[in-house]
This record gives C-alpha cells, structure tokens and sequence, in this order.
C-alpha cells in the first residue's frame, strides 16, 4: 500500500473551542450584572469582587505548586469561581470572607477531587453555602442606599408588595450579581447565541418552577407573583450560570431536562415549606449530587446492545 495512515488514540474528532475560551465567554457574560452590582452597591462590592478572583487563583496556583502538578490557572477556570462566588455574596460581606469562601471553594471542593472535571459540585455555590453556615448573619444581611432591609422575596412572603420594575432593573437589595434581571438575561443570551450554554437546563429549571409555585404557593397562577419569584433570590444567575456548569451538570439531552426539573422543583420546595424564601443554592447543589445517578438512566444504549439495533 502506497498511502501511510497515521494511528491515534481516541478522541479522533476534536472541537476548536479550548476551555479557556469557554471560560473567557463566560466571564464576558457575567460582566453586565458585575458592572451593575458594583454600580449599586459601591466600593465594597468592587473590592469583593477583586478579593475573590485573586484568592481564588493563588489557591489553585498554590494548591498545584505544591503537589507538583502543572499550573492550570491559564484555563480561567478560577477566574470564573472567582466571579461567581463574589456574585453571590452580599455587598455587606466583608473582603476576608471572600478569602474563606474562595480557599473552602477552590481547595476543598474543586482540587481536592481532582481540579476542573472532577468536582461534584459547583465550587462557587458550594463557597456561597459554606459561608452562609459560617456567617449566617452576615451572609443575610442586604443593604440598599445605605440601609439595611429585607429583600423583595421576603417581603413578598411577610404579605408585603414590592414594585416588578424594580425587581427587574436592579433597584433591589440582594447579592451583588443577583439583583438585575436585566443584566443576567443580557449575558445569558451571549453565552446561548455563542453555544456555551444549552437552553434545555435553565428552560427546564425555570418551567418547572413556575409550575410548582403556580401548584404550591398559595398565590395560584398570579403574573405578578410569579413574575417576581423568577426575578428575585438570584434564580436567573442560578438557572442560567451555575446550573450549566458543564462539570457538575449531565452530559445527555435528557438528563439535562431531569436536572433542570429537580433544580426547579426543589427550589420551589424550599420557597414555599422551608423557613427560608430563597433556595437556589442548595437546590443546584443538591442536583450536583444526582447528576451521576441521571446520567445512568439517560445514557444511550451502545448500538447493537440488548437486542436493540
């Protein structure tokens, strides 16, 4: 034979897309409700910001010197836990709770499994829920023009009234990514306009809630109520960044549909029965945990297998 093959291991088919690309989208994505959670909230919000990005980082270059393992801090993957946590925090939190938060999310949760595409959960979450059992008071703590008040979910569940606009321009109290609508559904559309995203997960998660809040709330299918449960207690940052997370959520079609049902239903559970009127974190962490179980009912059937051709 005169042609000369050359022979590889698999994969045979690669992608163009690196992950430092993926992770640079997201990053871009998450700068509108950045920049409008440091416009509202001052300083503080920035220096939060700053805090964790950079913890985050040295912990994995440091966590990484030290075992002797190459340094994979170029994959941007700690940038983007980085952001993630500080958008998750109050601006009341102060700059070394982001420290604890980063070294629990980037030591603990993500390098101790094995760094990127190894951990079970979402490190930016589980940083957020470390410190809310650390720092209960701090972590519920919300400020809006230099006062201190309840968030608009809250008020909602004490019987009060808050204004929809509000809510979904960003003219809230709340964590520092969360309180604009707006800003998220802005970068939302780039990260599924670009492909780094698929719809299925955050569709799946926010119908199913809507739903369940329409079943169990008590509020029947009232517009404005639901409208307000979608915009506030971070659902969209959670629903459209967190819950995609290419490593703790399921590879197949139909295990995405699963995982965004049980994120939806279980953050309406701890809205409507539990004694806090917020859940997002713990439901996506929670789904984190069954994500290995719903991969084994949705893989495909190898061809041939079973009978089946």
């Amino acid at each position: 034979m005169s042609e000369s093959y050359n022979v590889s291991a698999s994969p045979h088919v690669r992608s163009a897309v690196s992950t430092s690309k993926i992770m640079f989208f997201v990053t871009v994505s998450l700068l509108p409700a950045c920049g409008y959670g440091i416009y509202q909230f001052g300083f503080n919000a920035a220096l939060l910001v700053a805090v964790c990005i950079a913890s985050c980082v040295i912990f994995e270059l440091l966590f990484e010197l030290i075992i002797k393992k190459r340094p994979t801090i170029s994959d941007l993957s700690a940038v983007v836990t980085g952001l993630l946590l500080a958008l998750n925090l109050p601006c009341d939190a102060t700059w070394w709770m982001g420290i604890i938060g980063s070294a629990f999310a980037i030591i603990v949760v993500k390098m101790l499994f094995g760094g990127l595409g190894q951990n079970f959960m979402n490190p930016a979450l589980a940083g957020r829920c470390f410190l809310m059992i650390c720092f209960t008071a701090r972590m519920t703590s919300f400020s809006f023009d230099g006062v201190t008040c309840a968030t608009p979910l809250y008020t909602i569940r004490e019987g009060g009234y808050v204004q929809l606009t509000d809510m979904f321009l960003g003219r809230i109290p709340g964590t520092i990514g969360e309180v604009s609508t707006l800003a998220l559904l802005i970068g939302a559309a780039f990260l599924i306009i670009t492909g780094v995203i698929d719809f299925r997960i955050p569709c799946a998660y926010l119908v199913s809630f809507v739903i369940f809040m329409g079943l169990f709330a008590g509020h029947g299918w009232d517009i404005t109520y639901l409208a307000a449960q979608l915009c506030g207690g971070g659902l969209m940052l959670g629903a459209f960044f967190m819950a995609t997370d290419y490593v703790t959520s399921p590879i197949t079609r139909t295990g995405r549909i699963i995982f965004g049902i049980c994120c939806g239903l279980l953050t309406g559970l701890f809205r409507v029965f539990s004694s806090s009127a917020e859940g997002v974190s713990y439901a996506i962490i929670i789904s984190n945990l069954l994500v290995p179980l719903i991969e084994r009912m949705t893989l495909p059937k190898c061809f041939g297998k079973g009978g089946e051709i």
